[in-house]
């Protein structure tokens, strides 16, 4: 087991103010393989009084120096990704050679890529006798979640440090071990003390102080709608700038002129956005959208390819593409919808609130991957974000009784458009209220802005649109 006895605190390993831990479970097994500390407010106003400190001079650095520190960063967590990737499997579930990919490969290219912009971006511009410019906003609290940790760390620590800005970070609870490789990585990059601060800990201690700190410019928080509704409430009483990345309820909209062929590549490829980190994804495509008349072929489709390639397996196994959940509370969520899901009257594919059994999945945090046909869109399953491999397959009448469905919902993070013409699908894609939405199974672009609509949340992340977020505008009227 690996004990973390200390926090990170303007450039150095330091004690908690506080004696508590916090116990980091193995989701293959459910058993205890790190201990953090558990922060307390006392810390965060040490860690902000560090960033405060250190953004005088962070702010004033050029481009070109705040690039180079980024860059040695991404190479830290690249001599290190196989580590990260271990260890984040064990956090959150995900099989190993895809969090290779996904939970290690993605945050070097925010490092990389935060970088790149903090030299390439254009800080100035002149609009008749002014000088706007684009400053800094001062010291960021981060607050990330446990389901894509050191992804979504990375989207906030890597643009705000490139833009100028001093970090305070509060990682999730449920999987912090990634947080402090990467301020072990930090450390040895050489970044000023006080530039990036870590205070490990829970959101009702650690968060709620991030959130209310006076001496925080912004608050960047990813997580649930629940919690993001009292970031907000939190961080208005000092007025600072809020961005939130929430849930989602993603529809994928199979349009009805797609051929055999072409309608079961859309149901294959749904399943696996469906599935995809267990279903711990905001963007998972948990609504699949099919014409009434189609909605047996779909039944099929799926349920084979759950068959086939959805089975839990030990994400540490050859060949895994489901792997448990992060935790038994997680499990408890899950099940509770699925049940609810057959109390409603959906239709039960595949899959049921059964635990899954075998050997290697002893003692994990696994449950059975399923599929729900005959879905109501008034349905729990259809309304509520589940945070697990559940699938709800929902009939529709024509093309804008789908965009009715598809926008009826409180969230607007993701979705997905099927047709046989591409032009189609992007006109469809365009009546869908929502962040961002693939087109016949468009890849994930992690330089894209990043964000949603409605109870989504607001703001955006990654690339350019990302780095804007940690910036103000100044006028200098010449």
């Amino acid at each position: 087991m690996t004990t973390y006895d200390k926090i990170y605190i303007d450039g150095a390993w330091v004690p908690s103010e506080g004696s508590g831990t916090i116990d980091v479970h193995d989701s293959t097994n459910g058993q205890v393989f790190a201990t953090v500390p558990a922060g307390t407010a006392a810390d965060v106003d040490k860690a902000v009084a560090a960033a405060q400190a250190a953004f005088a001079t962070w702010s004033t650095t050029t481009p070109e120096e705040r690039s180079k520190a980024l860059t040695r960063i991404a190479e830290g967590l690249a001599a290190r990704m196989d580590e990260i990737a271990t260890v984040i499997t064990r956090e959150a579930g995900m099989p190993k050679w895809l969090s290779q990919i996904v939970q290690a490969g993605l945050p070097i290219n925010s490092f990389n890529t935060a970088a790149s912009l903090a030299e390439s971006f254009e800080y100035e511009e002149t609009i008749g006798n002014s000088l706007v410019v684009r400053e800094p906003v001062g010291v960021v609290g981060a607050i990330t979640p446990w389901n894509y940790p050191l992804h979504q760390i990375a989207a906030k620590v890597a643009y705000a440090i490139g833009a100028g800005c001093t970090v305070v970070l509060k990682p999730s609870e449920v999987a912090p071990v990634d947080a402090f490789i990467l301020a072990e990585v930090i450390h040895d990059a050489g970044l000023p003390a006080g530039v990036f601060n870590m205070v490990s800990g829970t959101g009702t201690e650690v968060g709620e102080a991030i959130a209310a700190h006076p001496g925080i410019d912004m608050v960047s928080f990813t997580g649930s709608t629940r919690a993001g509704k009292r970031v907000a409430e939190v961080a208005a009483k000092t007025l600072k700038r809020v961005a939130l990345e929430l849930g989602g309820k993603s529809a994928n909209v199979l349009l009805d002129d797609l051929d055999d062929e072409a309608f079961e590549k859309a149901v294959r490829d749904g399943v696996g956005k469906c599935y995809l980190n267990s279903g711990q994804t905001c963007t998972a495509l948990t609504r699949m959208l099919v014409p009434h008349d189609r909605m047996a072929d779909a039944e099929r489709i799926a349920a084979d390819e759950v068959a086939t390639k959805f089975q839990p397996r030990n994400p540490f196994a050859d060949g895994a593409m489901l792997g448990p959940l992060a935790s038994r509370a997680q499990v408890e969520r899950v099940l509770g919808y699925i049940r609810k899901g057959i109390e409603e009257g959906a239709k039960l594919v595949v899959g049921g609130p059964e635990l899954p059994e075998g050997e290697e999945l002893e003692g994990g945090y696994y449950v059975q991957p399923t599929v729900f046909s005959e879905v109501r869109n008034d349905m729990t399953i259809a309304q509520e974000e589940i945070f697990g491999p559940v699938l709800s397959i929902i009939g529709y009448d024509d093309e804008d009784d789908a965009a009715r469905i598809a926008n009826d919902s409180i969230y607007g993070l993701a979705g997905g458009v099927w047709s046989a013409d591409p032009e189609r699908a992007k006109a469809f894609a365009r009546r869908v209220r929502t962040g961002q939405i693939e087109i016949n199974g468009g890849a994930f672009n992690p330089n894209a802005p990043f964000g949603g609509y409605k109870n989504s949340g607001y703001g955006r992340e990654y690339g350019k649109y990302g780095f804007e977020e940690f910036l103000e505008v100044k006028s200098m009227q010449l």
